[in-house]
């Protein structure tokens, strides 16, 4: 086998055998805010994807305000992987956003150092919600703006006010249908997790 490529190029499906590192994260956020997307795009593996047609069941308990065209839930979780560096492997778990399925992230959330949390500038007053459930969990984050064609766009340190995120708590803005963006997401992620661990007493 040979060494590992670059995380901004697809790769086949086994690990690389230079890999002596792994680290469960978490791809958090509201219903709707692009997880599913999020996964799919930056993953060199084909992604588990968990997903439902969504039915008149839904009415009345998930909140599709400000989501047209919306067809599709998550109801357990997507799953992908991205070797970050040659030693280096991310195991992605995306929730999903809805508030009912709150119990099932208390396993997805066993073991995963952090998360990345997806942010919709439609809908910002939902992140509120994610970001409780992870601090109630004492689960680290970052938080990356999910930037949908036609949404309102808000400089970061307005975003970062309107969401009272702590001074260092990394926040970026990207494309979840664009790999690059997703990936750099997930490195300044990954460099705020082993920076934190590092800092431990």
């Amino acid at each position: 086998m040979g060494s590992a490529l670059s995380p901004f190029e697809r790769t086949v499906d086994y690990v690389p055998e230079t890999v002596t590192k792994s680290v469960k994260l978490l791809v958090a956020g509201n219903f709707g805010v692009g997880k599913t997307t999020f996964v799919s795009s930056v993953s060199e593996i084909k992604p588990l994807r968990t997903e439902e047609t969504i039915t008149e069941a839904s009415v009345g308990v998930d909140d599709m305000a400000g989501l047209p065209g919306k067809e599709t839930t998550t109801v357990a979780m997507d799953f992908g992987r991205i070797t970050l560096n040659p030693t280096l492997a991310l195991y992605l778990f995306g929730t999903p956003g809805q508030q009912r399925f709150v119990p099932l992230w208390e396993e997805l959330a066993r073991g995963a150092l952090g998360a990345l949390v997806l942010v919709d500038t439609r809908r910002i007053d939902k992140a509120d919600e994610v970001l409780a459930t992870l601090e109630e969990r004492g689960v680290p984050y970052s938080v990356a703006v999910n930037e949908f064609e036609g949404g309102p766009r808000y400089p970061l340190e307005e975003i970062r006010d309107a969401l009272d995120l702590a001074p260092d708590t990394p926040l970026t803005a990207l494309d979840a249908r664009e790999r690059l963006g997703c990936v750099e997401s997930l490195i300044t992620l990954v460099e705020y997790l082993f920076h934190r661990l590092e800092s431990r007493p």
